[in-house]
């Protein structure tokens, strides 16, 4: 059975990206990294709130109900959602004016991996940062475009992709601390796959969805790396899944328009929108950034 995704909210994001279900808010945020936004809808797809930033935003941990850890493309910042009011944490990158955060996700031990990336692409000159109670640590040097950031529901394994490369890689982790204790080692090779690794999440039964770029689509695999299901997705550029809503089987997926020809912007009006799909399996609850 073929089962596809419907549109939520037609954002027309040129980079939609980052998406995260708040639980204490009931409500999912995502960015449009591109044009530097942050968008709070319901999980029936009433868009809420917006935010826009004076630079790159991509990624977004929950300190509280009130209160986000945001990456910009200097560095990891507190955000008021009530005031707007922004305050430093810790600079990330913030003396190479060439590059941006990217794809980033808090660990269950309350560890943000925030990756950075080159801003035009190409260079492999962005990094994984692990950020912890107030110490930052590179742990992921020489990336292209860092993705698919995510972590099994035990703390134990963590998955990453550089696009790029087209797999997606996995080690194992400090349940206590979310550090990398081993070294990187292949889940899946997803050269033969649809489109391109972008952004990933793990369910509660251990499984990885996995957004593919450029496929139309997003793939469930198995913990052995095997492909369990396909949803597809009626535009191109699939950039992150994020479950949700009261019972977390609703799963969000974020795309973009940037780049598409202006006939594939004719064949897909709603790029950069955000879709969904219902589902038999939960997710798992956001965790919070241990600041």
């Amino acid at each position: 059975m073929t089962q596809t995704a419907k549109l939520l909210v037609d954002s027309q994001c040129a980079l939609g990206e980052g998406p995260f279900w708040h639980e204490g808010r009931q409500q999912l945020f995502w960015f449009d990294i591109n044009n530097r936004t942050l968008f709070a809808a319901s999980a029936e797809g009433d868009v809420q709130s917006q935010w826009h930033f004076d630079e790159i935003v991509a990624a977004a941990a929950i300190v509280d109900d009130n209160t986000l850890a945001i990456a910009t493309e200097t560095g990891l910042k507190r955000f008021d959602l009530a005031t707007g009011d922004i305050a430093d944490i810790v600079d990330i990158e913030k003396d190479v004016p060439a590059n941006r955060t990217n794809d980033s996700r808090v660990h269950p031990s309350g560890a943000f991996w925030i990756g950075t990336m080159v801003k035009d692409e190409g260079p492999k000159d962005g990094a994984v940062y692990h950020y912890r109670k107030g110490v930052l640590t590179k742990i992921i040097s020489n990336a292209a475009i860092p993705n698919a950031t995510c972590f099994s529901p035990d703390g134990r394994t963590a998955y990453w992709a550089d696009t790029p490369e087209q797999k997606i890689l996995k080690c194992q982790t400090d349940p206590e601390t979310g550090m990398p204790v081993s070294e990187w080692e292949l889940f899946a090779d997803v050269s033969e796959h649809r489109g391109y690794p972008d952004g990933a999440v793990v369910d509660s039964e251990g499984f990885l969805w996995n957004a593919r770029w450029g496929g139309s689509c997003v793939i469930r695999y198995a913990p052995d790396g095997s492909i369990d299901r396909i949803i597809e997705v009626p535009v191109s550029q699939v950039t992150c899944p994020a479950f949700g809503g009261k019972d977390l089987k609703r799963l969000f997926l974020t795309t973009a328009n940037k780049t598409l020809s202006a006939e594939q912007l004719a064949a897909e009006k709603v790029a950069g929108g955000v879709f969904y799909i219902d589902l038999d399996i939960a997710g798992l609850p956001e965790a919070k950034i241990k600041l």
